[in-house]
Order: structure tokens, then C-alpha cells, then sequence
């Protein structure tokens, strides 16, 4: 990713590169977390645009106080939840699915199969919880990031992960989800 503080503050001298190569680097994944908050993949992508105009526009200082993608993700996160508070929305999770690189079709249908229970199971369980498994499973943030992002202590982000897991587990078992033997 490069050091996207650095870009940051390129941005912030004037060089709107700076600010591009950013919303190259995280555009993809911040519309995915977004779509932790909301089901419309168009309404996630909307969000995602949001946080980055209100990145252009206000400029917030990036004090270094936790790493440049935690903070984003955090005013992506704050950003919708300003949106739900507007819009009085729930909050479920809706993740989209990518295709596999196995080239076996029975392997590929299985997995695919095997994702679209998981992405289901996600929007059954409890929405901090999808949340915080998204964060470490998807964009490998650690306790200290997640509970930045979601405004939690690190003893808390615990509880949720492990409750979390227990919660995911119990809605595979529910509906019958078999685990590869790989």
C-alpha cells in the first residue's frame, strides 16, 4: 500500500495525487465494510464516496495516533452511521462475492456454494459482530484496529470476536454447513 500517510499529506500540500492513489487503494475494500451497515451494494458504494469527499473537503487532520487505514475506516464508519442516523436504517451485513481461481467446477460450485452460506450466516448473526469479523478475517486488522474502528475497548473487541465465532458457528451448524477436508 505505500505510505498512505505520506500520500495523505501530499494531498493535504496540494497534490490531488495523493489523495487518488488513496481512494485506489482502499476504494474496494472500504465499499465491502460499508456494506457491513447496509444490504444495497449501490447504497454501500455511495457511502464509500462519501467518506472520501468528506476527506477532500474537510481535510482532517491524521494525527498518527493509530495506523492511516484504521483511521479511515473509522470515518467510513462514522460517515455511515451518520447516514443510518438520518435515514433510520438497520444495520445488516451484505458482503459481495468474488469468483475462485479453481478451475475444477465441482471444487468452484462448492465453494462458491460454501461462500453464499457463509455471506448469509454473516447477515444472520448480530451486526458488531459481522462487523468485527469482517475487520480481522477480511482486512486483517488486529484487536487494537478493530476496536479504533469501532469505537471499543481492546478487552471489549475480545469479547465481541470470541461471542462472534461462537454466534457464526452456531448459524453454520443451524443450516447445515459442511467444512472443506483441506
Amino acid at each position: 500500500m505505500g505510505d498512505d500517510a505520506g500520500r495523505y499529506r501530499r494531498f493535504l500540500d496540494g497534490d490531488d495525487n495523493g489523495l487518488v492513489e488513496i481512494i485506489d487503494a482502499y476504494h474496494e475494500s472500504m465499499t465491502l465494510f460499508l456494506g457491513s451497515f447496509v444490504q444495497d451494494p449501490a447504497l454501500a458504494e455511495e457511502l464509500m464516496q462519501e467518506t472520501f469527499v468528506r476527506l477532500a473537503t474537510k481535510k482532517p487532520p491524521f494525527r498518527g495516533r493509530c495506523s492511516f487505514k484504521t483511521w479511515l475506516f473509522t470515518i467510513a464508519r462514522n460517515c455511515a452511521i451518520d447516514y443510518l442516523r438520518k435515514n433510520r436504517r438497520l444495520i445488516p451485513l451484505d458482503e459481495q462475492e468474488t469468483l475462485p481461481d479453481d478451475t475444477d467446477i465441482e471444487r468452484e460450485y462448492l465453494r462458491e456454494e460454501q461462500k453464499r452460506i457463509l455471506h448469509k450466516a454473516l447477515r444472520q448473526i448480530r451486526p458488531d459482530y459481522a462487523q468485527a469479523l469482517y475487520l480481522m478475517y477480511f482486512e486483517d486488522f488486529d484487536t487494537e484496529g478493530i476496536s479504533k474502528v469501532m469505537h471499543k475497548t481492546k478487552r471489549q473487541v475480545s469479547n465481541i470476536l470470541y461471542r462472534a465465532k461462537q454466534a457464526l458457528r452456531t448459524e453454520l451448524e443451524r443450516v447445515g454447513f459442511q467444512y472443506e477436508d483441506d
